[in-house]
């Protein structure tokens, strides 16, 4: 392999006062894989046992033509150019940053920009999928140049990016106040004990929310209408309806959500388990009919669309279509 022309090899035992032009790694399988030496390290007489250790008999001093760019510099512009709302970069490591999350929220990409910037040579941009829960703390993406230099154009291009909008965000839970409407004739009258509050609750207040109220009702489409239109008139910002949500013919749920003037967005979706889901509004108030599955199945439909609505999110039809790419689940 030709040695790149930017490139001035060093033996070792004659670098003593010279500066690393790279990020020099060390792997010790199983053990340890990262950085031994930063670029711009000053070679010591100490270091000289190091880098043979780590297979380095020579060093190279960097001479970066006019309009290239050193592979850290290049990975940080690209970090910050796609990056949003929410987001700190690490510090660059051999030629590459990590986006990290500053808090706990539901993780944006723009799927579009991540293609288009990887569309470019010698660039490679790796994130998570879209509408992920993240972390503090938890890394959401990786940028680098692949080559040691870059060509500054390739950057640029980048950046020019963000004039059509970050690449990823972090958008914040709200904090909403939920109301709970639970049918059936058997939860009503005391005879089993209701399975729903606790789990939905639990992941309520999973999102930083709480659930005001829970309220039961009959097997009665008016009844239903009664309760939901209590939450309504209480301007809760998030309504739940659990039970009834099959197609026995006694299952008034359906018809009642329905009934009170909401606008169903769709009453079923591709995703197993979870597809008897109704997503509704009433205004803006979102109105949930939740399938009985919600109780024992840990993922559901409704786990899918709970954190965007918690997250400001309207859904709308072609979010519920396309779940059924990837929406089945071991169930």
């Amino acid at each position: 392999m030709v040695k790149p022309t930017y490139l001035k090899e060093i033996h070792v035992e004659q670098a003593v006062g010279m500066k690393l032009g790279h990020d020099l790694t060390r792997i010790l399988p199983g053990e340890f894989k990262g950085r031994a030496f930063k670029a711009g390290h000053v070679i010591t007489e100490e270091d000289i046992p190091k880098l043979l250790d780590i297979g380095k008999r020579h060093i190279y001093v960097l001479d970066i033509p006019e309009g290239f760019l050193h592979e850290n510099e290049g990975a940080e512009r690209m970090a910050k150019a796609l990056s949003g709302e929410n987001i700190q970069l690490t510090e660059p490591v051999e030629g590459k940053v990590t986006l990290k999350s500053t808090i706990h929220g539901l993780l944006k990409v723009n799927a579009g920009i991540v293609h288009q910037a990887n569309e470019i040579e010698e660039i490679s941009v790796s994130t998570l999928v879209d509408n992920v829960i993240v972390r503090p703390g938890q890394s959401v993406a990786g940028v680098r140049p692949i080559p040691l230099i870059i060509d500054e154009a390739k950057i640029q291009s980048i950046e020019g990016l963000a004039a059509i909008g970050p690449a990823l965000r972090i958008k914040p839970f709200q904090s909403m106040k939920v109301g709970m409407v639970t049918t059936g004739s058997e939860v009503f009258t005391g005879r089993i004990q209701d399975k729903f509050g606790p789990v939905v609750r639990e992941k309520i207040q999973a999102f930083g929310s709480e659930v005001v109220e829970q309220r039961f009702a009959d097997d009665d489409t008016e009844h239903i209408q009664q309760e939901i239109r209590y939450f309504l008139e209480q301007k809760v910002d998030l309504i739940l309806v659990t039970g009834g949500m099959s197609v026995d013919p006694d299952d008034r749920t359906p018809g009642a959500i329905k009934g009170v003037g909401a606008h169903v967005v769709r009453y079923g979706t591709p995703m197993l388990p979870g597809s008897m889901l109704m997503v509704a509004y009433y205004g803006d108030t979102p109105i949930l009919g939740l399938p009985g599955c919600v109780m024992h199945d840990p993922y559901t439909s409704f786990d899918v669309f709970l954190p965007r609505i918690l997250a400001g999110e309207k859904i709308v039809e072609q979010d519920i279509i396309s779940l059924g790419y990837g929406g089945y689940h071991s169930c």
